[in-house]
């Protein structure tokens, strides 16, 4: 029984040691993204609780994985290699972005290693899952934030018409008969989408049912939170036009961004329940 211990003590200090170099490797990462995280105005406030969500899904299944004989895999060395590559080359040009999915590349590398296959396809969602905690570069996320309020208020403003509120769209700014509304990256609806995603990434892997509907589910994600920010718009340029525009400033404005969470959220549980 000697020899088994031995081989079981050694590997835990691999495992230790391997932790520890890991952590010191990318802790100029790990510095960038809780900078990202809590950053004013951030679209990854949601960040710091992700590794948690990971956490709670591997104790969820804590008794399944039990049962799966750890057996070290050398197939997770290509990945740890190919993710070091990676940063290497991404530190050379300070690009933080793929720097953070290297970093991902050699953790699931790490456990592809250590704990095998079985153990590594088990618990494969919440690594995966891993992803959202990594920021987008500054220059997608103006990207992208810059479409999506463009589409805001050019949706709001067709439908502001068809309800009889005469608007014009100049830019992101929608004027109508007394007052206006400026669509800023705010309001373009880029920090809901990201944080629906990661929503809608947990209630697909909970769901009950096959492959492709689990995508359609994760899928619907991103044309909830568009309309539902749509809706914002609409909202808060009806209030400015008809009782001013004071009242979208301030608790309003903030009120009107958690309630189309909330119904965003609630649309996102009813797709659920209908694919289901």
């Amino acid at each position: 029984n000697e020899e088994p211990m031995k081989d079981l003590i050694q590997n835990y200090k691999k495992q230790i040691a391997a932790g520890v170099l890991f952590v010191a490797a990318y802790f100029p990462i790990l510095n960038w993204m809780w900078d990202r995280w809590f950053a004013r105005d951030s679209y990854y406030s949601h960040g710091i609780l992700i590794p948690f969500v990971s956490i709670y899904l591997i104790w969820h299944i804590r008794r399944q994985l039990k049962t799966i004989q750890v057996k070290e895999s050398r197939m997770g060395i290509p990945l740890i290699i190919a993710g070091l590559v990676i940063y290497f080359f991404s530190s050379l040009f300070r690009v933080y972005f793929t720097s953070g999915f290297s970093m991902l590349l050699v953790l699931y590398g790490l456990v592809l290693y250590f704990w095998g296959k079985e153990m590594f396809w088990k618990i494969s969602f919440p690594l995966a899952f891993l992803v959202f905690m990594v920021p987008l570069p500054e220059v997608a996320i103006v990207n992208i934030s810059f479409r999506l309020k463009m589409f805001a208020a050019t949706m709001a403003t067709w439908i502001l018409n068809k309800i009889r509120i005469p608007a014009i769209q100049m830019g992101s700014i929608i004027r109508m008969r007394t007052s206006e509304v400026v669509v800023d990256d705010v309001c373009s609806g880029l920090r809901s989408l990201i944080s629906l995603m990661a929503l809608g990434g947990i209630f697909a892997y909970w769901m009950k049912g096959t492959t492709a509907k689990k995508i359609i589910l994760f899928a619907s994600t991103i044309p909830i939170a568009v309309i539902t920010n749509v809706c914002r718009v609409i909202v808060m340029a009806g209030v400015s036009e008809i009782w001013g525009p004071q009242y979208v400033e301030g608790i309003v404005h903030d009120l009107t961004g958690f309630m189309v969470f909330a119904l965003a959220f609630i649309l996102l549980y009813m797709v659920g329940k209908l694919l289901e």
